[in-house]
């Protein structure tokens, strides 16, 4: 029995601290027991965004971790950059990967009031084009006299804009905010926080982060033209949005009574040949981020009969078109005539014929009333007559 102690009291004594820690970090960091560590004063520095350390010892590499996840390597050993602080409680931890083995950690900022009183579930959503709508829910072991505020920040700016507009639950506490504009806010990385007050305790935040384009849920399209006749169908939409331009669209199509069928496409529009009768609906989403966004919701159904009797009109809007060009067309052919009859009249004035001295009678059966005392511009003055003799 004592040989068996002296074994158990030699392992534990040779055997180094460090070889006690878990070989897989992500665990959780340990600060190793050393009298004398390489890295000493480990703080964040939250106006510079910096987790910053005294360096003492021989370390060439030591990498940073967030929550025990590897976030960046520090730079030349001396700090490491963080771009974006958290409002809640969060494990910063550093480990020396070149050097003297050692490992520690901080937590900023320090934990504040209970987590269980924080509001929860927080989500946001951009929707109907302008708007932009988070909600949360009520913490569960959050005082009776608890109110949650919410703002956004853009995080590459810090620019902040408050909420506008609160729908608050039965007791009062605001659960809900609304934008109605988004077009004013940043389409870059934004930061939505929610605050909470109470006269009992401190409410720790809660927040999220993402770009609104990300979180936007498209409106449904909006058929701006439609027609079709026995031969052709065409149908084109449009979808409206401040912040995605590069769409995709599912279109959902039934023809006659034959089973409906679906296909996507990346153009706002539809052409058919020989379609019959056809409805049609269609939905959109973003192309970019189309491998986690939903679909939006659908148009309302187009119902297309494109038969012979009903194929061969014309859109209203083409009837409407020929019949008022026709309609221009005849009056401006009445004026041409009346106008090219009134110059011809001026041009070319009648001329007055003479008796015939045999029959009697106009030549040409036509006739001018002749008006000797009427001045006109044809009339010579008769200076001298001169008889020379009868016939």
């Amino acid at each position: 029995m004592a040989f068996v102690w002296l074994a158990v009291f030699l392992v534990a004594f040779l055997v180094p601290v460090s070889g006690l820690l878990p070989l897989d970090h992500d665990s959780y960091p340990i600060d190793v027991s050393d009298p004398d560590p390489p890295i000493k004063n480990l703080r964040m520095e939250p106006e510079r965004k910096r987790l910053t350390w005294d360096l003492h010892g021989n370390v060439s590499e030591i990498m940073c971790f967030i929550n025990s996840k590897a976030f960046t390597k520090a730079w030349k050993s001396t700090y490491c950059s963080i771009p974006h602080l958290s409002c809640q409680a969060t494990n910063y931890s550093i480990m020396v990967t070149k050097g003297q083995p050692f490992s520690t950690w901080i937590q900023y900022p320090s934990q504040e009031g209970n987590p269980r009183a924080a509001a929860e579930n927080l989500t946001c959503w951009v929707h109907d084009v302008d708007f932009l709508t988070c909600s949360w829910a009520v913490g569960r072991e959050a005082p009776r006299d608890v109110q949650y505020s919410l703002y956004l920040e853009n995080l590459d700016s810090y620019e902040k804009w408050p909420c506008s507009q609160y729908t608050a639950d039965e007791q009062g506490t605001n659960v809900q905010c609304r934008f109605h504009n988004i077009s004013v806010l940043s389409k870059d990385q934004t930061r939505f926080l929610v605050n909470g007050t109470s006269s009992d305790s401190k409410i720790p935040c809660s927040e999220t982060s993402d770009k609104l384009a990300k979180i936007e849920v498209l409106a449904a399209p909006n058929v701006t033209s439609r027609w079709c006749n026995q031969s052709y169908l065409f149908m084109q939409w449009q979808v409206k949005s401040h912040l995605n331009h590069d769409l995709k669209y599912e279109l959902k199509m039934q023809k006659g009574t034959e089973p409906a069928y679906r296909e996507e496409i990346y153009k706002a529009f539809l052409e058919l040949n020989n379609p019959g009768t056809y409805t049609v609906r269609v939905r959109a989403r973003d192309a970019t981020f189309s491998h986690y966004k939903p679909w939006g919701p659908w148009s309302v159904p187009q119902h297309f009969v494109c038969e012979d009797e009903e194929g061969a009109r014309l859109p209203v809007w083409l009837t409407s078109l020929l019949i008022a060009l026709g309609t221009l067309l005849i009056a401006m052919g009445f004026v041409l005539l009346f106008c090219r009859f009134s110059v011809m009249q001026k041009l070319f004035p009648p001329i007055p014929h003479m008796k015939d001295r045999i029959n009697g009678k106009l030549q040409n059966g036509r006739t001018m009333t002749w008006d000797p005392d009427q001045d006109s511009q044809e009339e010579c003055p008769v200076a001298e007559v001169q008889v020379l003799g009868e016939t």
